[in-house]
């Protein structure tokens, strides 16, 4: 009697005991397949989508890091309007730029974004790099984007590798190992390299960093809804929640800082100090703020004064305390107070600033601000009672 032959899954591409292998071609073969089927049905509309335009896969690949899809879309489709080339990017006053990245955060993705166009247009004669090598060599370009890029505008088997596939492929892998780690990492940019096809590689990593998106999530993934579940030994182990490991919380510094307020005498002109580069929010306008190590208001006042005489070379009065933010940036918790301030003599003279300068309080929504400042720009606009009431 011959014995009933049953369909099975092609063998997963790891056993439970080690964490090196690689995925086989059968299995390389069933999961192209299945995720490629998936893709086309349930692929989302994005506005970059629409294009294999290289200049608008890289700005959306910037504007990405970091930052959640549904708020890039409105800043894709502003920032493009502004600058619909790299030539046009490139010509763009910085100032211009930033203002149309104000709110996306890490604005040094902006400024360098700003610096490779105007290098594509010097060296590469305003033509977008076609090869991944050459793209890796543009200002803020690493080799995740330069391989997106690379497979999603020109075509080329480059394999990429982000925070969606990172867990993904840690779970196809059931990887146990640190993924953020270098040993972590270098396994699994060989596996990126070994499933990326040479057919349609651009929408096969499309599809991948889809599916890590919408289906294979960091908490609770979607498992009773992913193509390839059959295929995932971390779903047949259930170590969703083990797979991958996770980073250690980071430890949050509380931070107190103080912002000077400063209105010029006779006028309604706020002082702004332009950050520099290499400073946090290097290129964007800013009220002079200062880290303060006192708590008393007496001491707070005395300890601004000296900041910011030190760094803008006037004396100052500081006055009341207008304002309270509460914010975060990366691992600092920051209490933020604003203080209404005066100048009581000496010359303008930024150190350690780009530049500063007096500005039309009505002018301020023309300024690229970080976000703090744009919050006490509004605030201070918004008050009637406040800054300027007795002028």
């Amino acid at each position: 009697m011959t014995a009933r032959r049953t369909s099975r899954s092609p063998r997963t591409p790891v056993a439970e005991s080690t964490e090196a292998a690689l995925p086989t071609t059968a299995w390389k073969n069933a999961f192209r397949k299945s995720l490629r089927a998936w893709f086309d049905r349930e692929r989302r509309d994005l506005p970059w989508r629409r294009s294999r335009d290289p200049y608008a896969v890289w700005v959306s690949e910037i504007m990405l890091q970091q930052t959640q899809v549904a708020t890039v879309i409105d800043y894709f489709n502003r920032f493009t309007a502004a600058f619909p080339t790299v030539a046009a990017l490139a010509a763009a006053d910085e100032h211009d730029v930033l203002r149309h990245w104000e709110g996306l955060g890490y604005y040094r993705r902006a400024w360098q974004m700003h610096r490779a166009a105007q290098v594509i247009v010097a060296e590469h004669g305003g033509k977008f790099p076609n090869d991944a090598a050459t793209i890796r060599t543009l200002p803020g370009i690493g080799r995740y984007t330069a391989g997106a890029i690379a497979s999603i505008a020109f075509d080329l088997p480059e394999p990429i590798l982000e925070a969606n596939t990172v867990r993904l492929f840690s779970r196809l892998a059931a990887f146990r190992g640190d993924p953020h780690a270098k040993p972590g990492q270098d396994y699994l940019w060989q596996w990126a390299a070994a499933l990326v096809p040479t057919r349609e590689p651009g929408l096969f990593n499309q599809a991948l960093m889809e599916l890590g998106a919408l289906i294979c999530t960091p908490r609770e993934p979607r498992c009773g809804q992913c193509p390839v579940a059959r295929l995932c030994p971390t779903f047949k182990l259930g170590l969703q929640r083990e797979i991958p490991r996770l980073k250690k919380p980071p430890k949050f510094e509380d931070v107190h800082e103080g912002a000077l307020i400063v209105r010029q005498r006779g006028t309604r002109n706020v002082l702004l100090v332009q950050r520099a580069e290499g400073q946090r929010w290097a290129g964007l306008w800013d009220f002079p703020r200062f880290t303060l190590a006192a708590e008393q208001p007496a001491n707070i006042a005395a300890e601004l004064q000296q900041h910011a005489h030190a760094a803008l070379g006037l004396k100052f009065v500081v006055g009341e305390r207008l304002y309270t933010l509460k914010y975060g940036v990366t691992r600092f918790r920051i209490t933020l107070d604003a203080f209404a301030a005066t100048t009581g003599g000496g010359r303008l003279k930024p150190v350690g600033y780009a530049a500063a300068q007096w500005v039309p309080l009505d002018e301020l929504p023309g300024y690229p601000l970080n976000v703090s400042a744009r919050k006490l720009a509004q605030q201070l606009r918004d008050d009637e009672t406040g800054l300027f009431a007795a002028q």
